[in-house]
């Protein structure tokens, strides 16, 4: 007999045509929410994403939210230690260079392997990107965040949810979406990272010292006061 979707859409049913669902009564477009499934690590998103790749939502438009440690191919870049610095430098073009797989991202981007529901589009994971990107000399880190638009699923480590600032600089809006933690007793610990900063006593003393030279040359003397208080304390 015919399947359910044929009923539905030669309109016998209105309740459950699929253009009902996606509008409010006041004529709004109702968001279709994007699934975020955050892990642990990396490695695991590979594991999750060949697992994907064998079920029947391989076809799902997906992406893969991970640093610059993991997706640069810059090859000064990828090889220095502040990575996201020296990005961030390239696309201000301060010493007047550029980054020419940054202009490239569309190339990656819009690729018909990464474009549902195109033939051959299957799950993919951030090998498989990195891989494409160097072939067509294209940036995978910005491509897999434009990916992120049209995404229903976006997997990232846990801390790409939690920690607010990486939130805002990744553009991740969680409001009416789903989110998935796998192995979530690790939340806390990582809750507590995301909050946490490490600083030496040399750091500290450094800071100090400028901040007695702050004070004692009178500038913005009522905000460095109380900063040198709590650096002496720690001290």
């Amino acid at each position: 007999g015919p399947c359910a979707e044929c009923s539905c859409s030669s309109g016998k049913d209105p309740d459950k045509d699929p253009s009902h669902t996606k509008k409010k009564e006041n004529g709004d477009q109702l968001c279709v929410p994007k699934i975020f499934f955050g892990t642990r690590t990396h490695k695991q998103i590979s594991q999750i994403s060949r697992e994907l790749k064998r079920t029947a939502y391989s076809y799902v438009p997906m992406t893969i939210l991970s640093s610059r440690d993991y997706t640069c191919i810059h090859p000064v870049v990828s090889n220095s230690s502040n990575r996201n610095e020296m990005c961030v430098e390239l696309l201000e073009g301060k010493n007047g260079r550029s980054c020419p797989y940054y202009h490239g991202v569309h190339k990656l981007s819009e690729h018909h392997a990464l474009q549902p529901p195109s033939r051959g589009y299957q799950a993919w994971d951030i090998e498989d990107l990195v891989s494409l990107g160097r072939k067509l000399r294209a940036c995978a880190y910005f491509a897999a965040r434009e990916l992120m638009v049209e995404a229903d699923i976006v997997f990232c480590p846990y801390n790409y949810l939690l920690d607010p600032q990486i939130r805002e600089s990744m553009d991740i809006k969680l409001k009416d979406q789903v989110v998935i933690l796998d192995e979530a007793h690790n939340i806390e610990d990582c809750a507590r990272e995301s909050v946490s900063y490490g600083v030496t006593e040399s750091q500290l003393r450094a800071a100090r010292e400028e901040l007695d030279f702050m004070v004692s040359n009178n500038i913005r003397q009522k905000h460095h006061e109380p900063l040198r208080a709590v650096c002496c304390s720690l001290i």
